[in-house]
């Protein structure tokens, strides 16, 4: 069984930043790419960021030197550093294996004054 669980959305501000943290189980961790994926209100779920097994990123244009993502491969987590966020930024954020289909429940982003 696969378990994936994110953490760390919430409220904040434009221009503050927020960290999010993915545990995931029942899968060899290490040897996934990863990525992170954002929902909108009233759009389509849409990739955000991806990291390899061997720690190579890539990240969509909207979040680039802004966004970081990493991985602890010893604690099965994926991390978000979000940077700069501003009101477009707010959606439910999910974290996946690239090659996997499980998804967890997300955690909330909200950007606002």
């Amino acid at each position: 069984q696969v378990y994936i669980r994110e953490f760390g959305g919430g409220l904040v501000e434009p221009g503050g930043s927020l960290r999010l943290r993915c545990t995931v189980s029942g899968i060899n961790f290490k040897i996934y790419e990863m990525g992170w994926y954002r929902q909108a209100p009233g759009k389509q779920r849409e990739w955000v960021a991806g990291i390899t097994s061997s720690g190579r990123t890539n990240y969509t244009d909207s979040v680039k030197d802004r966004f970081t993502i990493s991985r602890n491969n010893a604690w099965n987590t994926l991390f978000l550093q979000m940077n700069g966020l501003s009101v477009e930024d707010t959606a439910v954020y999910y974290c996946k294996a690239a090659s996997k289909p499980f998804w967890g429940q997300g955690t909330t982003v909200t950007v606002s004054s």
